[in-house]
């Protein structure tokens, strides 16, 4: 899956335009690496987003292709905030 779509999906980001933004200006690390929107994410990936000053990781444990709100949290478990 996408990195811009996961985002989305998972309600990091609420929309992907935004998602898309965040990794074009370089604000978002898949696995210590400078990603892409395009970078393709799986199971097990670590993601770094930068959002101000405050940096959040998080470990990508599920790709849906969309899920309901309350289920969204299920995608992710936030490593550091």
């Amino acid at each position: 899956m996408r990195l811009d779509k996961f985002l989305k999906v998972s309600r990091i980001i609420k929309r992907r335009t935004v998602a898309k933004d965040f990794a074009e200006h370089e604000r978002v690390m898949v696995n210590n690496r400078v990603a892409k929107p395009s970078t393709l994410l799986k199971k097990g990936d670590i993601i770094s987003i930068n959002i101000g000053q405050r940096q959040t990781v998080v470990e990508v444990l599920e790709l849906r292709d969309s899920v309901k709100a309350g289920e969204a949290k299920n995608l992710y478990r936030v490593l550091e905030q």
